[in-house]
Parts: structure tokens; C-alpha cells; sequence
């Protein structure tokens, strides 16, 4: 069963309808005792860091996800500010990350080298490039690209980057690290290649 952690900081009756259009078992869940139960997880999030960061902790979820995590290692995909809640801390606030990628933080992207206005949030359809043959891209047409809509970026050693977006510069809009993925995209507001990234996950 695919648990989608629901703590009150995420968009995630979009990606639960779309698994149930893919017939694929998902609950959304709000309890560590059914956190436990899951055989993969999805963390995803919208808004801020420090409130969503503070939502999970009071969640009373949070020592169970990290146990899954890092100790039963289940697979986890995080969305967006679910993607950045995984590294250690953020520019944006103060709240400590998850830390799950060692030496990564949440950095805003560079307005100096954006041209066009509005320069922030980089918001609407953006192109991947896959930097591995990973299976979380299988199906995926590389030329229509991900909707994207976010200010900060997750910064991390480039030996777990997935894929890069070039946006003024180039950041990791897609990495892994053995069984914890991130994407900095919403796979939910991405159509066919969204729906794609979610089934590719769900065969990790």
C-alpha cells in the first residue's frame, strides 16, 4: 500500500485520485500506526518550509517516517516542499530539515540571472534532463516537460541528482538517494508525464 502522509501541508487528493485512476492500493493517512503499514510513502507539500517542517513534527508522525525511512528503508518520493523538507534546513526559514541527504539545504534561486518578469516563483512547464537510466523516467516524453512552482531549490552532492532543470541556472529538480526520492515538480499537475513518474514509483 501506497501511504500518502497526510499533516496538513500537502496537495495530495490530486495524487490519490490519480493512483485510484491506476488502480494502484493507496490511502492517505494520518497516524503513525497506519504510517507503519505502508510499503511506500509520498510526502508532499505546498507553502512554506517552516510551517510545513512544523505541521510534520506536530503530526505526531514524524519519528515513525524516519524509522521507515532510514531504518526499514521503504521507499519514500517527496513533491515539491515535501522534496525539501528532506534536506537539512532551509533559506527560507529556521526550522530544521529531515536531513535525509547528508549536507543539502533549500537555497532561493538566483534572481540576478533571470531575465524575464515575473522572475519569482519559477511557475508553469519546465524540462527534466534525466542525468541517469533510471526506471522513475521510464515512458516519459522529455520534450513536453513538468509543471513547475516553487522560489527555492534543494542542494545537494550531484552523486544523487536524477535530473536537472535549467531555470536562469541549473538545479536538481529530481534526485535519489537509495530508497528516499525527491522531485521538485508536481507530478500531479503534469498530465501524462505526472501520471507516469507516480507509476514509475509505485514499480520502485
Amino acid at each position: 500500500m501506497i501511504a500518502i502522509v497526510d499533516y496538513g501541508a500537502g496537495n495530495i487528493k490530486a495524487i490519490l485520485n490519480i493512483y485510484k485512476l491506476l488502480n494502484i492500493n493507496v490511502s492517505i493517512i494520518k497516524n503513525s500506526r497506519q504510517l507503519e503499514e505502508a510499503n511506500k510513502i509520498i510526502l508532499a507539500g505546498v507553502g512554506a518550509f517552516d510551517d510545513s517542517m512544523s505541521r510534520l513534527n506536530n503530526s505526531g508522525m514524524r519519528e515513525i517516517l524516519d524509522r521507515q525511512v532510514l531504518e526499514k528503508h521503504v521507499p519514500v518520493l517527496g513533491i515539491c516542499v515535501g522534496m525539501q523538507m528532506m534536506a537539512c534546513g532551509s533559506e527560507e526559514g529556521k526550522e530544521s530539515g529531515l536531513c535525509w541527504f547528508e549536507n543539502s539545504r533549500v537555497i532561493k534561486i538566483d534572481e540576478l540571472n533571470l531575465q524575464h518578469k515575473p522572475k519569482l516563483p519559477h511557475m508553469g512547464w519546465n524540462k527534466v534532463q534525466p542525468l541517469k537510466n533510471h526506471s522513475i523516467f521510464n515512458n516519459i516524453n522529455k520534450n513536453k516537460g513538468f509543471y513547475f512552482l516553487h522560489s527555492y531549490h534543494f542542494f545537494c552532492h550531484q552523486k544523487y541528482h536524477l535530473g536537472i532543470t535549467n531555470y536562469g541556472s541549473e538545479f536538481a529538480s529530481a534526485v535519489c538517494k537509495d530508497n528516499i526520492y525527491g522531485l521538485q515538480f508536481h507530478p500531479e499537475k503534469s498530465h501524462s508525464n505526472g501520471i507516469n513518474v507516480l507509476k514509475n514509483f509505485s514499480e520502485c
